[in-house]
C-alpha cells in the first residue's frame, strides 16, 4: 500500500481515541458498532498493529482488509480474527466511495484481561488467529446471529456493574464463541469442497514433482512448511483442511509418497536399499529402514523379496 501510514495500538483507549470513539467503559474489552468508528482523516490507507486481540464480523464494507498477504473482500458477512502484534492494513479505493461505509461489531480484548484464566493459554491454540491462514470466517444468516449474540451478551455484561462474577461471565461467553468459530471453520472446510479438492490436487501435483526431480537428493524429503508456502496457504490451515478431508496429517501425505516412490524402486531397480535411501534424501538408510518398516510393517529387503 503506497502512502500508508502505521498506526501501533498499544492500550483500547488509545484505539477508540484514534477512532474518534468515546472512551471505553471497559479499559481491557470493548464491544464497537463499526458504523460509529471514524476512519483516521489524511489516510487512503492504514497500516494497525494492536497489542490485543481483536475479533471482527464486517458486511457491507468498502474497502479491503490487507492482512499477511491475503486481502479480503467483505461482500459477504464474514469474520477474521487477530493476535497481538500482527500487522493488518485497511485501503480504501479512492476510485469508489471517498466515505468508509463499514457496518458490523469489531470486539477488542486485551491479554491483561485473559490473565490467570485457562483461556489464557487455550486461545493461542486457536488457529485461526494466525494471519497466514489466508482464510477468513464466512457465515450463514443463522451463524452470524448466534455470534452477534454472544458479542451483546459480553457488551450487556461490562455495561452492568461489575462484580466478581463479571469477568468469569465474559470468559465463558469469549470461550463459547471461540468454540463455534472452531465449529463454523470446520463446516467451512467441507462445504468448500470445490477449493478445498484443488489444494488436494495441487498438493498432489506439488508432491509429484519434488519426488521426481532431483531436489529431492539435493535437499531431502520436503518440509511441511515448504509444501504450505508452495499451496500459499499456513502449515496449521494446511494440516487442518487434510485432517477433515483425508483423516491425515500434511506429514503423512508426505509419507505416503514417498512409500510410493520407494516401493517403486525397490521393484522395478536392483539399487541396494541403501543407495535407494540416500536417492530419497535419506542422509542415513537406516532412517530409510526403519520408516518403511513402520509404514508397511515390512523391511525395504522383505518388501522385495516378496516380489520375486
Amino acid at each position: 500500500m503506497a502512502n500508508t501510514q502505521l498506526y501501533r495500538i498499544k492500550t483500547i483507549s488509545q484505539y477508540h481515541q484514534l477512532m474518534g470513539l468515546s472512551a471505553p467503559e471497559h479499559p481491557l474489552i470493548s464491544l464497537i458498532d463499526l458504523e460509529s468508528i471514524q476512519h483516521p482523516p489524511g489516510n487512503e490507507s492504514i497500516n494497525l498493529v494492536f497489542d490485543f486481540y481483536s475479533i471482527s464480523l464486517k458486511r457491507n464494507f468498502n474497502a479491503k482488509i490487507k492482512y499477511g498477504q491475503q486481502q479480503y473482500d467483505f461482500d459477504e458477512g464474514i469474520m477474521f480474527f487477530i493476535s497481538p502484534g500482527q500487522v493488518f492494513g485497511i485501503e480504501v479505493d479512492k476510485n469508489k466511495d471517498t466515505i468508509l461505509k463499514r457496518n458490523g461489531w469489531l470486539l477488542l480484548v486485551h491479554p491483561d484481561f485473559l490473565w490467570d484464566t485457562a483461556l489464557a493459554k487455550t486461545i493461542k491454540q486457536y488457529e485461526y488467529f494466525s494471519y497466514s491462514v489466508h482464510e477468513a470466517l464466512h457465515l450463514s444468516e443463522k451463524e452470524e446471529g448466534m455470534i452477534i449474540g454472544m458479542l451483546q451478551n459480553m457488551e450487556q455484561e461490562y455495561h452492568s456493574n461489575i462484580d466478581k462474577f463479571s469477568q468469569d461471565v465474559m470468559i465463558a461467553q469469549l470461550e463459547l464463541l471461540l468454540t463455534y468459530a472452531e465449529r463454523f471453520y470446520h463446516r467451512q472446510f467441507i462445504t468448500r469442497k470445490i477449493s478445498n479438492h484443488q489444494i488436494l490436487q495441487r498438493l498432489e501435483d506439488i508432491l509429484m514433482d519434488y519426488f521426481n526431480s532431483d531436489v529431492l537428493t539435493k535437499k531431502g524429503l520436503p518440509t511441511v512448511q515448504y509444501i504450505a508456502e508452495a499451496l500459499n496457504v499456513s502449515p496449521s490451515y494446511l494440516s487442518g483442511l487434510l485432517k477433515t478431508l483425508t483423516g491425515q496429517s500434511t506429514q503423512q501425505h508426505i509419507h505416503d509418497k514417498l512409500m510410493e516412490k520407494a516401493k517403486e524402486k525397490l521393484t522395478t531397480t536392483d539399487l541396494s536399499v541403501s543407495e535407494i535411501a540416500y536417492a530419497l534424501g535419506f542422509e542415513h538408510p537406516q532412517s530409510f529402514s526403519k520408516l518403511f518398516k513402520t509404514k508397511t510393517n515390512q523391511s525395504p529387503l522383505e518388501f522385495r523379496q516378496s516380489f520375486n
